[in-house]
């Protein structure tokens, strides 16, 4: 078929690649002039493939008021007349509870796995070069509540217990010095080695590269904008465009956020919502003063990768609408936490500023699925997990358009799974 992908970002990349791969004509089209423009430019760097439960968690709900009344919370909300930014919120809440959270993180992890392997093979067998490192990663917690609460999840589950290890304050030092740098009210940390990092702009540059080599070559129509959808006899027989239509066989709409306003008009309403998010990266010069391990701050919801030559630092998630401009205050506290914890091995006079819009389905989970559009299908709602879980949402979606199996079980990734199952026990596998 020839299959027209909507989103040069790394999740349209990933699923032109296997579209390819699988013998399809691909065509990938972006409002931008090159690939990797959006969410995919600049963000926090880290592949957590173990570390993935959802920002929809029962312990955030006490935490919200107090947030926002601080000037540099780590969420903040500014109400819109929009209608589905209250759907989501609400919707958002409903989800924060045990129960959903365990549900994510149980439909999460074999698909980040999944990811996990096809982004090796991007690595060792095709070669594609991106500042990858497998340096494994330190969540730090600065309460013993909050560090109580990550040992439970991973005794609650198994193979995440074989792979994660709970470490106190002393074990953290040991392992990562630089985390001295972080001060003294560090209780202790959750250390992932087998967690990896590396820089989602290169990758996306590395995939196009290669997608545009070889007999089948991916046709790329970037500094496009998709205006409308045009179906005809029930299906999608063509894309309007800002220069004109052309006809396609099929779409995969992968374009974030703004895949939102182009499905409604079809009945298709998803429950995707931008979270917008920061990350400057900062020029390093005293290696041994900045750490190794990737960094997440759980308190803060501050993250660090070390990529090539410099600190990725990232976090944040902004109710705020579509927009994406820098705001000085949001970057001030990321450049100000940098300096307090790794000051010492990095430039902050001169650092890359970035914003974007994270495309987030109030559970967490993404929406890999096809339509009542019969040639139409989704693949969107990654959150700040898109870096992550992009090639393993391009392989299920793929397997979904060749009608093949799937490698993993991927019901809780279909649109009518999408919403939180709330306060009530969900029901059994068995039951569904």
């Amino acid at each position: 078929m020839d299959i027209t992908v909507i989103g040069a970002g790394i999740v349209g990349l990933a699923t032109a690649w296997f579209l390819r791969q699988d013998g399809h004509s691909v065509t990938v089209i972006d409002r931008r002039d090159a690939v990797g423009q959006g969410t995919s430019q600049a963000n926090g760097g880290q592949l957590s493939y173990r570390y993935i439960a959802p920002l929809a968690d029962p312990d955030v709900l006490p935490k919200v008021p107090g947030w926002m009344l601080q000037a540099d919370s780590p969420i903040r909300f500014q109400p819109q007349f929009d209608r589905t930014q209250w759907r989501w919120i609400a919707n958002f809440m409903k989800a924060c509870n045990a129960n959903d959270k365990q549900r994510t993180v149980a439909a999460l992890l074999p698909l980040s796995l999944l990811s996990q392997r096809l982004v090796n093979d991007w690595v060792t067998k095709e070669g594609l070069a991106f500042d990858f490192r497998r340096n494994g990663k330190l969540v730090v917690y600065r309460d013993a509540d909050g560090f109580r609460s990550a040992r439970t999840l991973i005794e609650s589950r198994p193979e995440l217990a074989s792979e994660q290890h709970a470490l106190d304050r002393a074990a953290c030092l040991a392992l990562e010095p630089a985390v001295a740098g972080m001060g003294g009210d560090v209780v202790g940390g959750i250390h992932t080695p087998s967690e990896e990092a590396g820089d989602c702009l290169k990758l996306c540059q590395a995939l196009a590269e290669r997608l545009r080599e070889g007999s089948n070559p991916v046709t790329f129509r970037l500094g496009e904008t998709v205006e409308s959808l045009v179906v005809s006899g029930g299906r999608i027989s063509a894309l309007r465009t800002s220069d004109g239509e052309f006809p396609t066989d099929a779409c995969v709409a992968a374009g974030g956020v703004e895949a939102v306003a182009l499905l409604r008009p079809l009945g298709i309403d998803i429950p995707v919502y931008p979270l917008k998010g920061y990350s400057i990266s900062a020029p390093i010069t005293d290696p041994a003063r900045v750490p190794e391990l990737s960094i997440t701050d759980f308190q803060r919801k501050i993250v660090y990768a070390r990529l090539d030559d410099h600190l990725r630092v990232a976090g944040m998630a902004d109710i705020v609408g579509h927009d994406d401009s820098l705001q000085a205050d949001r970057l001030a506290t990321l450049t100000r936490e940098a300096g307090q914890n790794f000051g010492a091995g990095i430039r902050l006079d001169a650092v890359s500023p970035w914003a974007g819009l994270r495309p987030a389905t109030p559970t967490g989970r993404p929406v890999v699925d096809a339509t009542a559009v019969p040639n139409l299908w989704l693949n969107l709602g990654h959150g700040a997990l898109g870096f992550t879980l992009a090639a393993g949402c391009a392989r299920l979606i793929a397997d979904r358009i060749n009608g093949q199996p799937r490698p993993i079980p991927d019901e809780e990734f279909t649109l009518a799974r999408s919403g939180a199952s709330g306060w009530r026990k969900a029901a059994s596998s068995a039951s569904r």
